[in-house]
């Protein structure tokens, strides 16, 4: 045995790493800092993913579907922002109105609108498209006295009462008050508060008094926009309670989509109507909807 090879007794000799079979050493020091970055990227493309199905790869197929996007806007979208937001979608299109539209301008009011729920948030409005085929029947007509059913936000209200003449009056129905209480504002961003007289209540119960309460003898126009469940018997009592004359129009928006089928059927068939469809969209979709424009006889 070589004496030279040999540690000395008693010592401990302490070998590198790298000389015990190629072991190396490795660090644990940046572990943490790789970790949270791997998070931070997977958060970050986690919730781009989700912005971009939100805001555009959604409502692009939706848009084909009345069903879909009636559910998608109507339900999903409104409840979340209503959470997120602590305000109301009627709320927030009428700080659009506010923010976008010249007061005591009818059609930037209506633009402001149109580019609130293209652009941002939809809403159950006529719409542009179909909006235009108000304004023509409108103008068509000269109405003289018109009967709003639904107002909602105020959007056709505003459409309608900047096409009357002068001494025009248009009454709108609005069940909801917390929708009238947005309209009102609306309608008077507008201008319009002169030309329309808003009632909040149930149709039900206010077409029977139209007479009585507002001196009116017969409507030369009623534009239906509330409940779908409601087209066809407020149609009847509104015949009942003779509130159209020989040439007075009923025009229905969304006979479509959602759809009123009985209603269609019974203006179609009536032999007191002669009725025509204008073919178009669900508001600010592709979805196929359209307006019902149906001539009374007498």
């Amino acid at each position: 045995m070589n004496a030279g090879i040999c540690p000395p007794a008693g010592k401990l000799t302490v070998f590198p790493l790298a000389a015990r079979g190629g072991e190396k050493r490795t660090g644990n020091s940046a572990c943490p800092h790789t970790m949270w970055l791997t998070l931070l990227y997977s958060c970050t493309g986690g919730a781009a993913l989700l912005y971009a199905l939100y805001r555009w790869v959604i409502p692009a197929v939706v848009q084909y579907h009345g069903g879909l996007a009636l559910f998608w806007h109507d339900v999903l979208v409104e409840r979340m922002l209503d959470t997120v937001t602590q305000s109301t979608r009627p709320q927030r299109l009428l700080g659009a109105v506010q923010k976008n539209a010249t007061r005591g301008d009818p059609r930037s009011v209506v633009k402001a609108i149109d580019d609130f729920c293209r652009n941002k948030e939809w809403a159950m409005n006529v719409g542009d498209e179909k909006g235009c085929i108000l304004d023509s029947v409108v103008s068509e007509l000269n109405p003289d006295t018109v009967l709003e059913l639904g107002t909602y936000c105020g959007y056709s209200t505003v459409r309608i009462a900047s096409l009357l003449p002068p001494r025009a009056k248009l009454i709108t129905l609005e069940f909801n008050p917390d929708f009238a209480l947005i309209a009102r504002q609306v309608i008077a961003w507008a201008g319009l508060e002169d030309k329309v007289q808003l009632v909040e209540g149930a149709s039900g119960d206010w077409i029977p008094k139209m007479k009585e309460q507002f001196g009116v003898k017969t409507f030369d126009l009623v534009f239906l926009d509330h409940w779908k469940d409601r087209y066809l018997p407020d149609a009847k009592l509104i015949e009942e309670c003779s509130l159209l004359r020989k040439g007075s129009i009923l025009l229905a928006d969304n006979v479509i989509c959602p759809g009123t089928p009985d209603y269609l059927e019974y203006v179609r068939n009536s032999p007191k109507y002669k009725s025509q469809y204008f073919k178009s969209h669900l508001e600010y979709t592709k979805v196929e909807d359209g307006l019902e424009k149906s001539v009374f006889l007498g």
